[in-house]
């Protein structure tokens, strides 16, 4: 995967958060989110800490007889000292990795159930 030095987060990402990238084949769907339920990023109220930033790659293929598989990694990103977290230029592409390696395990998952299921008739 191409990561970009000069991109914060190594890839383009739209205002909230999203990208979409092709690797070995699949197209993947980026999210790069903080984890926290409030709508403004600042520290939490009660401890004083900011969220970490969850960054997370999924994609499906279709297959014969509507066969689906799906593949998903995640990273957090945890903040540095008291500040919120620093962008991450490798975390997109170790969250793809990740994805493509949790796609592989479910392919061969897939095959060996399809191979231990008894023939028809």
């Amino acid at each position: 995967m191409d990561i970009d030095p000069a991109l914060p987060w190594g890839i383009a990402i739209d205002y909230a958060g999203r990208a979409t990238v092709t690797e070995a084949g699949h197209t993947l769907h980026i999210n790069v989110s903080d984890t926290s339920l409030s709508s403004v990023i600042g520290p939490d109220s009660i401890t004083g800490a900011y969220s970490p930033v969850s960054v997370t790659a999924e994609f499906s293929e279709s297959g014969a007889g509507g066969a689906v598989l799906r593949g998903s990694g995640r990273v957090t990103v945890l903040p540095a000292g008291s500040g919120p977290v620093v962008p991450d230029g490798t975390a997109v592409q170790r969250a793809v990795a990740a994805a493509l390696a949790d796609f592989r395990a479910k392919v061969t998952d897939y095959a060996a159930l399809c191979a231990a299921w008894p023939p028809a008739g």
